[in-house]
């Protein structure tokens, strides 16, 4: 079932539990955590970065694929379809082309540039009943191009953001996109803290949920984090599993070098990964909360 994100994450920030953002890039990745949250009874975002979208042919390619899985799945629980890291020019085309929720990703702008840009995204997408989510401070590592180094965001500009109606408020703590380094100091507690305290209600989002410790992810649900973007997890356990398939020579024996079969261990890992997260995050079987 395809809405906004606006409701579940609502829900989530009031039953102190996390939605998982699993960022999709290609029919696997779909159907794998659709059948996941429909198994477990989650709510879950789909996330699609601006580099994942072209890859997909571009994003009406990406809306009508998801719509149509969704329907063929027989897909209840509550699905947002969402731009991730999203620029002023690729909000517009997901906004045309069907998504249900983006995201405006301009922490690299001066603050008053995120602002305006910002208000005026926010009214197009409330119009239309999308939800959207902005970004202050940068998140560290790399994402389509876009480089951060992980500085903490100013408690003070995230009111300022959070002011504009947003309805979820990705902020920097130290998070980084991607593996996280050996000597990666951890999440400033302190920071996300001060930003609950000044944000209230709003619902906050943790990317970079690849690598960070259990407790950690444990004390940001409860300091406010409502949404948890998951990618490089995924990635990686699908490519271990297919990894594994093709060292053992299955791809070989009879027509292992069928692509559903050659495909099917990592589609299989990327399910246990997901399952695995929305335990953590406490999401399972609030679906119809």
């Amino acid at each position: 079932m395809l809405v906004s994100a606006t409701e579940m994450l609502k829900k989530a920030k009031a039953g102190h539990y996390a939605v998982g953002q699993f960022n999709i890039n290609n029919l696997e990745w779909t159907k794998s955590v659709l059948l996941t949250a429909q198994e477990l009874n989650s709510p879950v975002i789909l996330g699609v970065s601006e580099g994942a979208g072209k890859y997909m042919t571009g994003f009406k390619t990406v809306a009508a694929m998801v719509k149509a899985m969704d329907e063929e799945l027989g897909i209840t629980v509550p699905v947002a379809l969402h731009l991730d890291h999203g620029s002023y020019e690729g909000c517009y085309k997901c906004i045309k082309a069907g998504f249900t929720s983006i995201m405006f990703d301009g922490s690299h702008y001066p603050i008053e540039e995120n602002v305006a840009k910002t208000t005026e995204l926010v009214n197009v997408a409330h119009a239309l009943g999308l939800s959207i989510e902005a970004e202050v401070g940068s998140i560290g590592g790399e994402e389509d191009g876009v480089v951060g180094a992980g500085e903490c965001a100013d408690p003070e500009e995230c009111k300022m953001v959070a002011d504009l109606g947003v309805d979820m408020l990705a902020a920097g703590i130290g998070n980084i996109h991607g593996k996280y380094p050996e000597h990666w100091a951890g999440l400033s507690f302190d920071t996300l803290d001060a930003i609950q305290q000044k944000t209230g209600i709003m619902p906050l989002v943790l990317h970079g949920g690849t690598g960070i410790p259990e407790d950690m992810i444990k004390k940001a649900i409860d300091l406010g984090v409502s949404k948890i973007n998951v990618n490089t997890e995924c990635q990686l356990s699908f490519q271990e599993a297919t990894r594994k398939y093709i060292e053992e020579g299955k791809d070989l024996q009879g027509k292992g070098f069928d692509p559903r079969k050659l495909l099917a261990p990592g589609a299989e890992a990327i399910r246990a990964t997901v399952k695995e997260k929305m335990e953590l995050f406490g999401s399972i079987g609030k679906a119809n909360d």
